[in-house]
């Protein structure tokens, strides 16, 4: 595997998951209610913790995508 072949993966994951990031934050936010009754189906929990839960997610999900595909992209970039 090349170089320019790695930091072009890199660059297409990272805008996949930044996509898929985004459209959980959409839906989170915009069909909150549904989302909620939906998952409430299964688990019993107040609102609260829903949102935490969520949250925290969204966070390590971002905190993932930065340190697994930004940051060796941007190295591979500064490199070749």
């Amino acid at each position: 595997m090349t170089v320019e072949l790695l930091r072009e993966t890199l660059f297409w994951c990272s805008l996949i998951n930044i996509a898929v990031l985004f459209v959980w934050f959409l839906i989170f936010n915009l069909a909150h209610s549904w989302l909620y009754r939906f998952q409430s189906i299964w688990l019993r929990m107040p609102a609260e913790h829903f949102d935490t839960i969520h949250y925290a997610g969204m966070a390590l999900f971002k905190i993932g995508l930065i340190f697994f595909n930004l940051v060796p992209y941007v190295a591979l970039s500064m490199v070749s």
